[in-house]
């Protein structure tokens, strides 16, 4: 055979490391994987489509007034039972009253993006404040969020927990635009919610056990702890002289260029973790970072903290440090949307 063959053979035998053979396989299987990612595409767009038209229809025929003369309050009761007799699953009464919602909420198609599915969107128009539904939906889009995700970030009010932390200008702006990474003030969180850990409020627990329980949900607390976060070591030593020490929890933040270091307490947040973590920074600033990295963050994460202690234990360090706390429960979305409502009628 000549050298030029597209598949050698020897023996009777197709040889399967051959350069070509394996580009052959290669082309083939990016070709299947692109067509099934395009119509995953397509899919999806025209699901979002149908169950955008849906509502249209429904609220169309209401306006017109057919509704009341002849319907009533049972239009939606009537098109599920005769919808899944015609179509089978999918149109239940409450998916018919989100598909009405999703019409309602966005009454210009062309401001639907085909980024989301349907499941998404079911879960965004479930947020009554606007400001709300824009936040998550920024994100979603922005970090690829997946509805499970996207759930828990709703359940832990996360835009809430952010929003508090700014001004009017602040909230419009986070709705607008979703979180934006440009210090490490902005990756602090007061308070962090981890509840996926599965350990309960007044449980008596360790710090080693928090600790565990992060590290196995891993995932979960890296999308609490927001954008740019990679998970680099656990109980990392820190060798000074002839002492040992260990930081809990070791990150690098893609985003702002820079170490996370993170230590846990299980109670109260003393002066003497600040002291504790400062230590830590500079060692990581002088035998750890690269020369191009920006300077490292400290975060003692407890479950309480004393405001105006913090206030002068922080006070004169020149590293990035933050004291924060956590919940091993979720917040009371209702109270948080209404200081956030306060902060809103007062701004201005």
């Amino acid at each position: 055979m000549k050298n030029d063959c597209l598949i050698k053979i020897t023996s009777g035998q197709l040889q399967i490391n051959d350069p070509e053979y394996v580009r052959l396989v290669s082309l083939i299987s990016d070709t299947w994987e692109d067509a099934k990612g395009k119509a995953a595409i397509a899919v999806n767009t025209e699901l979002l489509n149908a169950n955008w038209q849906t509502g249209r229809y429904i609220v169309e025929f209401e306006q017109e007034g057919k509704t009341k003369a002849k319907y009533g309050e049972q239009l939606i009761t009537n098109l599920a039972k005769d919808l899944t007799r015609l179509r089978g699953k999918g149109f239940s009464r409450s998916n018919l009253i989100y598909m009405r919602k999703l019409y309602l909420t966005f009454p210009k198609s062309e401001t639907l993006s085909h980024q989301l599915t349907w499941s998404h969107y079911f879960e965004l128009i479930k947020c009554d404040d606007p400001l709300e539904m824009q936040f998550y939906m920024k994100e979603c889009i922005k970090e690829g969020w997946k509805v499970r995700e996207l759930k828990r970030q709703i359940n832990s009010s996360l835009f809430q927990r952010l929003a508090l932390s700014t001004d009017k200008k602040g909230v419009l702006a986070l709705a607008k635009e979703g979180q934006q990474v440009m210090s490490p003030a902005d990756i602090i969180r007061d308070p962090y919610i981890l509840e996926f850990t599965g350990i309960p409020q007044r449980k008596q627990y360790k710090e080693s056990d928090l600790e565990k329980a992060l590290k196995i949900n891993m995932e979960q607390f890296l999308l609490e702890l927001g954008r740019g976060f990679a998970f680099m070591g656990r109980q990392y030593v820190i060798p000074i002289g002839n002492r040992r020490f260990k930081v809990d929890l070791v990150f690098y933040n893609a985003i702002l260029k820079c170490y996370v270091l993170i230590d846990l307490k299980r109670a109260e947040i003393k002066h003497g973790d600040i002291g504790q973590m400062n230590l830590y920074l500079n060692y990581f600033k002088n035998e750890i970072c690269p020369p191009d990295d920006n300077p490292p963050v400290g975060i003692v994460l407890g479950a309480k903290k004393d405001e105006l202690l913090m206030e002068y234990a922080l006070q004169g360090i020149d590293n990035q440090l933050f004291a924060a706390r956590y919940q091993l429960y979720l917040p009371n979305r209702e109270e948080l949307q209404a200081q956030l409502n306060l902060l809103l009628d007062n701004s201005y």
